[in-house]
């Protein structure tokens, strides 16, 4: 939708929030329209907070897309968590998103007892709910209701579009007045490189969901435009033991070539431009300790 003119415009943040798998990348991207986030069934697979940019009425929304909400373990999960909690409490609004399968689980219930703490307008957005009746979606609209008082409730299917767009409506009434942040097409403030990295690190995920680790990351190294229009992008895939190295590789190469292809069509698309990819493998060993690698993520590096 385009701006009628300059007077009544809106815009502002919407932090999702939600423990891993809710949905929330794929929430964004149906929002956007676009890919702007990576959708992976590898729990964890959001690091750092993508913003997706929507249009709707005279509003210019900011979606974060904040890492999963879960119980931290390892260095560069707190850095994950503390990021998703930081993203909400700087945002204008809050939605959090709920599986609705999982319903009340003990993840949900942690991320519910800290939501009190923050004073923002709150939104519960249940999702996947083409996957469940209809008479437990109201008894788990009540319970969480209960818990937190949220401004406004809705139930979507964001795979499938379903409850999207009034969701979306909803938000641009609430955001503050004001110009627009980001010029009328654009869809996300992720630079092509990231956005290429992580459509890599998806089909890594996609291809090798099993014997993979998250911790694997995948950085671009360079980015160059050919005369001929196209683009040659060249990326390493790192990981922390040669082990997984020969699991990416695969025999006779086999599956890195096959995660090249997939990851060069997806970037094809948003590069808008034929795309030559030539992918390397290399060993990092521990780089999940080392506080350079967060600041390329955009993750603060905790401490102790």
């Amino acid at each position: 939708m385009t701006k009628t003119d300059d007077t009544n415009t809106r815009a502002g943040f919407v932090a999702l929030i939600g423990a891993p798998n809710a949905g929330k990348s794929t929430l964004l991207n149906a929002l956007v329209g676009s890919k702007v986030s990576i959708v992976s069934h590898k729990v964890q697979t959001t690091r750092t907070m993508v913003r997706g940019i929507v249009i709707e009425d005279n509003s210019q929304i900011i979606f974060v897309d904040t890492p999963g909400i879960f119980k931290p373990k390892r260095r560069l999960d707190r850095a994950m968590v503390t990021s998703a909690w930081g993203g909400a409490g700087d945002a204008d609004a809050v939605a959090l998103l709920l599986d609705s399968r999982k319903g009340l689980d003990e993840e949900a219930e942690a991320i519910l007892v800290k939501l009190n703490e923050i004073k923002r307008p709150k939104i519960l957005v249940l999702n996947k709910i083409d996957l469940i009746e209809r008479s437990r979606l109201l008894e788990l609209t009540a319970k969480v209701n209960a818990l937190v008082a949220f401004d406004h409730t809705f139930m979507v299917s964001a795979l499938k579009g379903q409850g999207v767009q009034d969701f979306c409506k909803q938000l641009a009434s609430m955001m503050p007045e004001g110009p627009w942040l980001y010029p009328e097409d654009q869809i996300s403030d992720a630079p092509l490189r990231m956005l290429a990295a992580e459509i890599t690190r998806e089909k890594l995920y996609e291809r090798l969901h099993q014997e993979l680790p998250y911790q694997s990351t995948v950085e671009t190294d360079q980015w160059q435009q050919r005369p001929d229009g196209s683009v040659r992008i060249e990326q390493t895939i790192f990981v922390e033991r040669d082990s997984q190295r020969k699991i990416i590789l695969g025999k006779g190469g086999q599956t890195i070539k096959a995660i090249g292809q997939a990851s060069r069509r997806e970037i094809s698309e948003i590069a808008e431009a034929p795309v030559h990819l030539f992918l390397f493998v290399k060993v990092r060993e521990n780089w999940g300790d080392d506080p350079q690698r967060y600041r390329e993520m955009g993750l603060e590096f905790p401490r102790g």
